[in-house]
């Protein structure tokens, strides 16, 4: 792949350095290709027919006819005897020989990847390989061909270069396969013959002539080797400057090509295309019409393509034209003109996207002068946004449910710290860019995929990536795998698979390994976002530019892939970067300190899935996800290294990722200066942002993670480990209200139950609703809401500025003042809105109950902590917000109050058991006990306590029907062992009791 050189710190664009001197000359067939394909033909007839005839004319069949008997110990050695024995033997080197050949030709005329290596063929392999190139060298397969003719005399086994060409060795990745290559020519053939009969009915003085004669074209030429032309590198070679590849693309965008097809932005262009190209072009490649070193049928195709440019104008002009702006990558149906096609974000299509952008001066989101936004980088990354808001509720109720086993009325944790500063923005970020729907319908749209392929006993396809484009789902193959199971489709050519996001969202969930857990965001292209299936590639996978901008991508790719909601298990190694980001997921990310650990550990796990894939039976880790699949033993291993390797170290990684593809093992490799020794994929991260593959097509807005947000994201995970600081104080509630007489509030919301709010008129109008949800929203989170996470909270696909500010007003003048004139809807000193003090939630007073009876006044006067204890308990009416409507409230989906008030709540029920156990009235903590069972059934804790309650009424019958309660609430999975160890302590003889009682 060609090398690139880095931009210029001023912004002047450099493009690719060439592989050859300008102007690129394609290489011609010449008679020595003729004589060396005529060689071939006549060696492999040879080698593959006449030496199995020659040996059955000759010698015959060289095995005994019979079974052998220990008789044959004791004959005589014979000449005959080594001849037989030397039969078997080329016997068997020829059919090793042919083996070769089948391998290599399957190889060759697929086009894709490097051929499998034939065991213990050596030199064999490359002989076949060799002539199989020479006599390949005419078709439009040949260009596959890798290592080629460069390459003969060279050995297979022990040779580092062979090794490294090897792992070079893939089509690119948005390339039209090259088996479609060898239907052009019949394509143009029968093109051509259509356009002569129709050139009789032509006009040849009118302005399709004109026009061609002041236009220059340009016909792609065939591949060869590894080299498929690009939009780039013509640009490079004619305009003198790669960057120019849009104003091609735009002059031949959605014009009919000679085979039939289309140029779109997500295809390399294919061999015998035409490219108008713009008037200042130069080179000696070019055609400018009339031309006589072209043949007629040449001029005839560049004739009625020339033709398909003036339709395209005449039908823009009559206002029929495509804009710009709706182009998708990949090509796909257009909006309808009833417009229903606004089908929102499907698949992580940016949610924050959609939403509004940073906080201007001036605008609503600006409050007392404050101007303020949050991190971009997290707001435009969906998929990854809701992979770490996923992982840290997750990482949350972890760290509640272990402060569950602490101490009643003093354990740590009851209260999550309250993220300020950076973690505040990156949490806040988290929220609004977070699309969990397209998360969870592009895990059922790849399960799904895989389970309906499984129903058809059919294997899944190598897919190297993956668009995600105005709610759609487009899937890349590496070679077309015939027609995908219903209800996905084929996509603008047989390489692509595509579903709509109406049949994704019918998909249910299923029982099936996930297919493709290596995608892994890149970034955006127009509409669309691509995602790479980094397991797929069969080699290393090269990112260039300055180091801090390297980085960014790093740890964006690692976090996405540690908390991707698409994914079973897998593992994630880290090296040269990443130690802090462990606490991500430490299930899937390990840091390795250097590059010879980093080898040692991949040739034994190279080793091993090797020996595994083949004691199973399988071609590559893709046949064994269908059907019964082992979750674990196909789990992908990544490799992310930041350090650029040696050379030395470079040639080992290849040698190693060769064969990664099918083992389902990838590499994204750091490299300073562009130049790494094996890679088959190469990208360039600039200081734009801009991500940059001209080779494949690629030139992204690139997904990161700067450092600033990294180190924010992972304080909030280190804030939420049950680990951190067990032996700090406890945290105390947000917000604590006065509880006396004189605290009475103003507004007074309950949540705890069903939803009812004490002081307000209710509003009149559908905005009703959205104004009770945005008080419910403020009272959780009484820390203050960023005005973006409000209306991403509302609106989950996005909303206008002008809409969320004036829900806001609206709001505020609902909540109205206080006495003194000030708005109980405000606005803190980073601009978030904040409610007054005088707006109170049942919460709020649930909260401040249990804190003041375990923490303040009750702690000295027992009196003081029943009274509140029980005042608290009295509270609890139900779940929270129990009345919800379903389509509404979805961003309690992000929170962990869900998992906190049962714990608050059987807390609150504990300690009031205790207080009335310490005077022996243990009616009234089996009473008390029963309410907190209502709201937390399944806290282990309040059993417990209730036998012992139970117990202290000195009646075994009624712990046994406790216990057969119990029992059957438990189901299949039985009760817990420290539940029964109870059991067995309080009443011994509970199970005979159990079994006669069933």
């Amino acid at each position: 792949m060609a090398r690139r050189s880095t931009s210029s710190s001023t912004g002047s664009p450099t493009g690719p350095r060439n592989r050859t001197p300008q102007p690129v000359r394609v290489r011609r067939r010449t008679f020595g290709d003729f004589v060396k394909a005529f060689l071939a033909f006549i060696a492999l007839l040879v080698l593959v027919v006449g030496v199995p005839g020659a040996l059955a004319l000759t010698v015959g069949w060289p095995l005994p006819s019979g079974a052998p008997t220990l008789d044959w110990l004791r004959q005589e050695i014979t000449v005959q005897t080594f001849l037989n024995v030397l039969t078997v033997i080329v016997w068997l080197a020829w059919a090793q020989f042919t083996a070769c050949v089948l391998v290599e030709a399957k190889a060759a005329l697929s086009g894709v990847g490097l051929a499998g290596r034939v065991p213990g063929a050596g030199p064999s392999q490359l002989l076949a390989r060799q002539l199989v190139a020479a006599l390949l060298l005419f078709g439009a397969t040949a260009a596959s061909l890798t290592p080629g003719l460069s390459q003969l005399g060279q050995g297979l086994e022990g040779n580092n270069r062979g090794t490294v060409a090897a792992a070079q060795q893939t089509p690119g990745l948005f390339a039209q396969q090259q088996e479609q290559a060898s239907g052009t020519a019949a394509a143009l053939a029968e093109q051509a013959a259509q356009a002569a009969q129709a050139a009789a009915h032509a006009d040849p003085g009118g302005a399709s002539a004109a026009r061609d004669a002041g236009t220059k074209y340009y016909r792609i030429q065939p591949p060869e080797g590894r080299h498929h032309d690009s939009l780039w590198e013509i640009a490079q070679r004619h305009l003198g400057d790669g960057r120019r590849y849009k104003e091609i693309h735009e002059l031949n965008k959605d014009r009919v090509q000679p085979d039939g097809s289309r140029l779109s932005e997500a295809s390399l262009i294919r061999p015998g295309w035409i490219m108008e190209m713009p008037a200042d072009a130069r080179g000696g490649e070019l055609v400018e019409m009339p031309d006589a070193q072209v043949s007629p049928d040449v001029q005839q195709q560049i004739h009625d393509y020339a033709k398909s440019g003036d339709q395209g104008q005449d039908h823009a002009e009559e206002g029929g034209g495509t804009d710009a702006s709706q182009v998708a990558l990949p090509e796909q149906q257009r909006p309808g003109a009833d417009g229903g096609a606004d089908h929102g974000d499907a698949h992580g299509q940016g949610q924050g996207q959609q939403h509004e952008g940073p906080a201007q001066p001036g605008s609503g989101s600006e409050a007392g002068g404050h101007a303020f936004g949050l991190p971009e980088a997290l707001i435009g990354a969906p998929l990854l946004a809701a992979g770490l808001l996923g992982a840290l509720g997750r990482r949350r109720r972890q760290a509640l449910w272990q402060s569950a086993l602490g101490a009643v009325g003093g354990r740590r944790g009851m209260e999550p710290p309250t993220p300020t500063g950076d973690a505040q923005d990156a949490q806040d970020a988290l929220l609004v860019g977070a699309d969990p729907e397209g998360v969870r319908l592009l895990d059922r749209s790849l399960r799904g995929l895989a389970a309906g392929l499984a129903a058809e006993s059919r294997a899944l396809p190598v897919v190297y990536a993956a668009w995600l484009s105005n709610g759609d789902l487009h899937l890349q193959l590496a070679q077309p795998a015939g027609k995908p199971p219903a209800p996905w489709q084929l996509g603008q050519d047989q390489t692509f698979w595509m579903l709509a996001r109406a049949d994704a969202e019918r998909y249910e969930d299923v029982d099936t390994a996930a297919p493709y857990p290596g995608l892994v965001s890149l970034g955006t292209m127009d509409d669309s976002r691509l995602l790479l299936n980094l397991e797929a590639v069969p080699g290393l996978v090269s990112l260039s530019g300055r180091e801090a901008d390297r980085a960014a991508v790093f740890a964006s790719v690692a976090a996405e892939l540690a908390t991707n909601g698409w994914s079973d298990r897998m593992t994630i190694t880290l090296v040269g970067f990443g130690a802090d980001l462990t606490p991500l997921a430490p299930n899937r990310l390990r840091h390795l300190d250097g590059i010879e650990a980093l080898i040692e550990t991949m040739e034994a796990e190279t080793r091993q899935r090797r020996g595994a894939l083949g004691a199973a039976g399988h071609d590559s880790v893709l046949t064994g996800r269908t059907g019964p699949a082992q979750h674990t033993r196909w789990a992908p291993h990544l490799v992310l290294l930041a350090a650029q390797p040696s050379a030395e170290d470079a040639l080992r990684l290849a040698e190693l990722a060769a064969d990664a593809g099918r083992l389902g093992i990838g590499y994204l490799v750091g490299t300073e200066t562009g130049e790494l020794p094996g890679a088959a994929w190469e990208m360039e991260i600039t200081t734009e942002g801009r991500l940059l593959a001209p080779l494949l097509g690629l030139e992204l807005d690139a997904q990161l993670l700067p450092a600033v947000q990294q180190r924010a994201v992972v304080e909030l995970f280190a804030d939420a480990d049950p680990e951190r600081d067990p032996d700090g104080p406890v945290n105390a509630p947000p917000f604590l209200v006065d509880i006396s007489e004189q605290g009475r509030p103003a507004v007074y919301a309950r949540l705890v139950g069903p939803y009812e709010i004490i002081g307000l008129d209710t509003p009149d109008g559908e905005r009703s609703a959205l104004l009770h949800e945005a008080l419910a929203l403020l009272l959780l989170h009484r820390e203050g809401v960023h005005p973006r996470v409000l209306a991403s909270a509302l609106w989950p696909r996005g909303v206008t500025e002008d809409v969320r500010d004036a829900l806001v007003e609206r709001l505020r003048g609902w909540l109205g003042s206080d006495p003194d004139g000030t708005a109980r809807l405000g606005t803190d000193e980073s601009g978030r809105l904040t409610l007054a003090k005088s707006v109170v939630s049942d919460l709020d007073v649930l909260r401040s109950l249990y804190h003041e009876a375990t923490q303040g006044k009750g702690v000295d006067s027992r009196a003081v902590r029943g009274r509140l204890l029980t005042d608290a308990l009295v509270l609890v009416r139900g779940p929270l917000l129990a009345d919800r409507p379903e389509d509404r409230y979805r961003w309690l989906t992000h929170e962990i109050i869900d998992a906190q008030l049962p714990l608050l709540v059987a807390d609150i029920g504990l300690a009031l058991s205790a207080f009335h156990l310490e005077k022996d009235r243990a009616e009234k903590a089996i009473e008390a006990l029963d309410a907190a069972l209502r709201t937390a059934p399944s806290d282990e804790r309040l059993w417990h306590e209730l036998l012992r309650a139970t117990h202290a009424t000195g009646e075994p019958a009624r712990i046994r029907a406790r216990a057969a309660d119990l029992l059957a609430r438990s189901g299949a999975r039985g009760l817990p062992p420290r539940t029964e160890a109870l059991l067995d302590e309080l009443l011994p003889s509970w199970r005979d009791g159990v079994a006669a009682a069933g």
